[in-house]
């Protein structure tokens, strides 16, 4: 092939096919949503720009304006019409005394009127999007002060921006009550410490910040526009909700919760509100198909239990209510809309869980079940039950991966070679890389895209410099990101054609570190129990070290062994130590993660060691840092 390998390809006439079969298939007619999207409109930044103190742009709408064309080849309509939708942004009357600022985010964050300020439920990823957000709301209302904030869940995107709304000095001193699920500072950090490096590098390529944006790039992640770049904080709860059923009167506002577990986040709730007759469904329910696994990497989530409790939510909450909004995508007014989109979303979690199983039960392979399996079209037709986020293709997989596990039962399978010895062999068998290449080259002409991307990665795992093989590959994904409903297939898509042209981005010493605020969040034994996954256990094997640790801020004593090259922790103290430490969480925190040194918070007085000081700088330094990049694409 002749192209230049920096540059996209346009559509191929198979994918040109594929998209114009689904502008056909669906209801383009029907713009319901589009109603939805914009009703109570109140307030807009103009130009929809967001700059931190520094003038770095952390949020741009305007880059979008290309999403007013008509959709080219080089995308699904169907998710170049979510795409339109997510462009819509401002402050949004939900219902009189319910506001949201949308738009200026991946996630919305809302504003509950008090009897004297505002509880504010989500405050955003980032400190920047937040405060510009308050700020919106402060323009249009008045100042008004905060007097609570609600996490609806664990993830980032929900809690991140709490500096940029209030301060500690606020929380400390109880003017600002934080509200959580049970779980939820465990849950936060579990999923940005332990897997945190992966999930960070993995998460790179389900929303694609490297991607340029427009037509044959980035165009929108599904469940929001983008990713703000920016400042992510963690402030933690003051208080958790652990029951449904439970309430609480914030400042003359009553509100009722339900737990709902194991749903889209370890820890998460929905609530209502009786006196403004509305529920807030958290991010149980959104204008998408969610992800039962998300591509970035985290726990399988419960889809059985998913479509339970959005169904008690039914019974407990819809025929008081008069309005659904969320954590993301805009509100559902009325009782039969908020009836019909309610228990759509209840059916496609409980028919992806029933009819995997099902299949499974049949004898039937996750790769099959996510080809055989049929959800009725009075579900799937549903907009709010598209591919935008999660795919059917791969939900089907973790709920078969949460029964089953990753094995499939077939002994070929329980042991097989790894990508690049695989490669390796493929190819030799296919007669070598020209051979492979030249029938992959003929497939890719007939619109085989993903057998070509499927056989044309053993090429480039065997031989990476293969330039051919890189450029084939690369315009196979190109293509079947082009025909992604999903934006974070189309992000995965993309972002492995744009590393196979570019290569896989390379900054050493660039590292994938907990934030001071997760630093500050973290307990003893979560920043103990990361050490244990960074501990390097060939290199510390022969070391035996007893280290007896005085944590001072959280008036714990444990003692820290290695043997065998593992690292275990007692809470019983031994008699001899090697060495005894005493300190804080985020000095060790930041010891751990060679950010600083022990000679740096001996000099402090933050850390004191009374014993053999070289065996804890070498226990130190047997503790492996992570890269933020790693290849994904290529060996």
């Amino acid at each position: 092939m002749t192209d230049d390998v920096r540059t996209p390809r346009t559509a191929e006439p198979a994918t040109a096919a594929h998209n114009a079969a689904v502008r056909s298939a669906r209801n383009f007619g029907d713009d319901a949503d589009f109603s939805r999207a914009s009703r109570g409109l109140l307030a807009q930044l103009s130009p929809a720009i967001i700059a931190d103190a520094n003038g770095t742009v952390v949020w741009n709408q305007e880059q979008f304006a290309f999403l007013d064309e008509q959709c080219p080849a080089e995308a699904n309509p169907s998710l170049w019409r979510q795409a339109q939708l997510n462009r819509n942004h401002g402050l949004f009357e939900v219902v009189e005394g319910i506001y949201q600022v949308r738009g200026y985010d991946l996630s919305n964050i809302s504003f509950v009127r008090t009897e004297t300020g505002w509880i504010v439920i989500d405050p955003l990823t980032s400190a920047t999007t937040a405060a510009a957000a308050r700020q919106l709301v402060d323009d249009h209302f008045g100042a008004r002060p905060i007097v609570a904030v609600i996490y609806t869940h664990s993830h980032v995107d929900h809690y991140g921006g709490i500096r940029g709304i209030v301060t500690d000095e606020e929380v400390a001193s109880g003017a600002i009550r934080l509200i959580a699920p049970v779980g939820f500072l465990e849950a936060a950090i579990s999923e940005n410490v332990i897997a945190g490096p992966a999930m960070t590098r993995r998460a790179m390529y389900m929303y694609g910040p490297l991607l340029p944006v427009g037509p044959r790039g980035h165009i929108d992640a599904g469940l929001g526009k983008t990713v703000p770049v920016g400042n992510v904080g963690l402030i933690a709860p003051t208080e958790s909700i652990g029951e449904t059923g439970e309430t609480l009167t914030i400042d003359g506002v009553r509100i009722e919760f339900q737990m709902t577990p194991g749903t889209e986040a370890p820890a998460e709730m929905n609530f209502y509100f009786p006196g403004f007759r509305a529920v807030c469904m958290a991010e149980n329910c959104a204008a998408t198909l969610h992800n039962v696994y998300t591509p970035r990497g985290a726990e399988i989530r419960d889809a059985l239990g998913w479509s339970r409790y959005i169904n008690e939510a039914i019974e407990l909450f819809l025929d008081r209510s008069d309005v659904a909004f969320a954590s993301h995508h805009w509100p559902r007014w009325g009782r039969e809309d908020m009836h019909a989109f309610l228990s759509g979303q209840r059916d496609i979690y409980r028919c992806l869980h029933d009819e995997t199983m099902r299949l499974a039960n049949h004898g039937h392979t996750p790769l099959e079940i996510a080809e055989l399996i049929e959800v009725p079209a009075a579900i799937v037709d549903e907009w709010f039950n598209r591919d935008y986020y999660g795919t059917i293709n791969h939900n089907v997989k973790a709920v078969y991966q949460r029964y089953l596990g990753w094995f499939d039962a077939n002994p070929a399978h329980l042991h097989p070679l790894p990508p690049v010895e695989a490669g390796a062999k493929f190819v030799e068998y296919m007669g070598g890389a020209d051979a492979v290449l030249e029938r992959a080259e003929a497939d890719y002409a007939r619109g085989e895209f993903r057998w070509v991307a499927q056989v044309v990665n053993h090429v480039v795992f065997a031989d990476s410099s293969n330039a051919r093989a890189r450029l084939l590959q690369a315009n196979a994904l190109e293509q079947l990101g082009y025909q992604a409903e999903s934006g974070p297939w189309r992000a995965f898509y993309l972002m492995g054609a744009h590393e196979l042209r570019n290569g896989t981005p390379s900054i050493p010493g660039l590292r994938s570190t907990a934030s001071l605020d997760v630093m500050r969040a973290m307990t003893p034994a979560m920043v103990l129990d990361n050490c244990g996954v960074k501990l390097n256990t060939p290199r510390a094997l022969g070391h035996e070290f007893v280290f007896a640790f005085d944590f001072t801020d959280h008036a714990v004593q444990c003692d820290v062994v290695l043997h065998n090259g593992v690292l275990h922790v007692n809470y019983r103290r031994g008699a001899d130590a090697t060495a005894t430490i005493t300190t804080d969480v985020v000095t060790f925190a930041s010891l751990a993660s060679h950010s600083t040194t022990v000679g740096d918070h001996l000099a402090n007085g933050t850390l004191a060691i009374d014993g053999d000081r070289i065996a804890f700088e070498t226990f130190i330094g047997l503790l492996d840092q992570f890269d933020l990049f790693f290849a994904i694409i290529e060996p």
